[in-house]
Parts: structure tokens; sequence; C-alpha cells
């Protein structure tokens, strides 16, 4: 676990391996539609453009759900501590929700084929969670279950996951702790710094009775499933251009638009059965956790879209 990389010299500032891996998923991303652009025959520049556009947008937003997902950190500071992006705290998913907003919008005002771009872009955006994936194992977060499994792995003392499991979780139904942590290891209901523990409280916590539980390391379990969704959007979209370079007509299931579509159907399953492992999301509605409900929801827009996309006319070529 690596939250923060390395210090900027003569500043306060530090570069966030949560925030680097979020661009080099961007820049892995804008390789492969680039490169899916050409393919078809389209100006890539167009694309380069728009998701420059997104990646501005896409902070803003995955700042914005962060705040608004953990609301209570940030009652009572100041307006800069909620725009302090380089503090650290992005979320993920308003992050995604928002650039493709922002493509879309692009594209249309530009007159270009939207659902054309949607599909390469829904490749790029798998590839790109790929490795913000393993930004949240670096940070921390998106921790999951304590396991006996032998993937297990442990975080270190004081780690978000450690503080989970020392602390009933009432959000999560758990009325008692994982790890029953004497109370010499607190300061003010706070858990000391490493630094001032004594020899032999540095021992239990670091390799004895009150290590941290191994849990699942969900984080590369997602990433994992990112790319292989990446793999599977990419084998689709080349079956439906088959038919178009055979001068057919691509069946309705493989219009254009229909790998943007197929991307929130097999994202959404992947992330909503992922969720029972993971042990950092409060559970919400109906006993599942707020994740799994935005799924539920992004499942059946995905059969919306595909029925949707399945109907209508076929794109122009550019």
């Amino acid at each position: 676990m690596y939250p923060e990389l390395f210090k900027i010299p003569f500043t306060e500032l530090s570069v966030k391996s949560y925030g680097l891996m979020m661009v080099v998923g961007f820049l892995a991303a804008m390789y492969l539609i680039r490169r899916l652009s050409r393919q078809m025959g389209h100006d890539a520049e167009h694309i380069t453009t728009a998701a420059l556009y997104s990646l501005i947008c896409g902070v803003i937003g995955s700042r914005i759900f962060y705040v608004i997902h953990y609301w209570q950190q940030f009652r009572g500071r100041g307006l800069l501590d909620i725009f302090a992006v380089w503090k650290g705290g992005l979320e993920l998913l308003g992050g995604v929700t928002t650039a493709i907003l922002i493509i879309a919008i692009y594209l249309r005002a530009k007159k270009l084929p939207v659902r054309r771009y949607l599909d390469i872009l829904a490749m790029g955006l798998m590839l790109a969670l790929v490795f913000g994936r393993i930004g949240c194992i670096l940070n921390g977060c998106c921790f999951g279950r304590p396991t006996t499994c032998p993937v297990g792995i442990h975080f270190p003392y004081a780690s978000l996951a450690y503080q989970s499991q020392i602390m009933p979780d009432i959000d999560r139904n758990r009325a008692e702790p994982y790890l029953d942590l004497p109370a010499e290891f607190f300061t003010n209901g706070y858990l000391k710094p490493y630094e001032i523990l004594t020899d032999e409280q540095k021992f239990e916590v670091t390799k004895g009775k009150y290590r941290a539980l191994p849990v699942h390391p969900t984080q590369l379990y997602s990433s994992a499933l990112a790319l292989l969704v990446c793999l599977l959007l990419y084998l689709f979209w080349r079956w439906g251009g088959s038919f178009t370079k055979k001068g057919k007509s691509p069946p309705a299931i493989a219009k254009s638009g229909s790998t943007f579509a197929l991307m929130f159907i097999l994202y959404s399953v992947c992330r909503f059965f992922l969720e029972f492992v993971r042990d950092d999301n409060p559970i919400d509605t109906n006993g599942l956790t707020i994740s799994q409900n935005i799924n539920i929801a992004a499942f059946i827009t995905g059969f919306v879209l595909l029925t949707i996309f399945a109907i209508m006319k076929p794109e122009p070529p550019k």
C-alpha cells in the first residue's frame, strides 16, 4: 500500500498513487481508442479532444461523487477542502459517469457518429479501469472482506481496512469488530500513530495477534474483470464489424452502440457480485450496497440501450 509515491521538492504537495494510476489508465485508454478510431477510418483527433475534455470534467465528477459519498468528513470544513483534490479523495464511478456524458455531448455538438465512437469508448473505459483499480490497492481503498483463502492480503496498521476491522460497522450490520484491539492503542477514540507505539505494540500490530486480518484483494479482482470485459467487448465489436467489411448488414444486436450497451451489462454483473466480497460500502436499500443498487440500474440501462440501438437506423460511416 503506497497512497503517496513521493513528495514534490520544495512544496507540501505529493504525488498520489491513485491519481497517477488514473492518468496512466487515461493514457492507455487514449492509445486504444485512437488506434480503433483509425481502424474505422475516423479522425482520431476528434476523440482525442473529447477525451481531454472528459479527463478534466471526469476529475471534477470524481471529486463531487467522493464528497457526496463521504459528506460526513467534510461537514464544518472550509470550501477549499472540498476542492482539494491534491489531498486525495476521488470516486471512480463519478469520473466515468461524467466522462461519458461530456464525450457524448461533444460528439453530438460536432455532428459525429456518436454510437460508433461510444463503442470504442467503452473498450477504452474498461482498459482505464484496469489501471484505476491498481491505484485503489495502492491507495488502500475498496478493500475486501477477511478471508482464509491463499490469495488474501494484509493491509498495514491504521489503513482503511485495518480501521474497519477494529471497529463495529453498523452500516454493514456488524455489531462487533473483527479484531478486539485493546484501549492502549487508542487516544481519544483514535488510533495512535504507529511511530509512538512501543516496540512490543509495533510487533503485535505487524506480526502478532493484532495484525490486520488477510482480506480478499478485491481491487485486483476488479482490475482482472475489467480486463476480461475489455477483451469481450473487443471481440464483440470485431464480430459486428466483420459483417460491414463483407458488405452485409450486421445483426440487430450488433448495430452501432451495441458494444457500449454491452459494457453496462457485463460490468454491472461483475461489480454486483464483487460487492459480496468487498467490505467498505454500507448496506443500503433492499439489503444491498449502494453500488449493487446502482449496478442493477446499470444492468437495466444496458438492456434498454441495446434494444433502442437495435431498432435505430444505422449511423453513417462518418
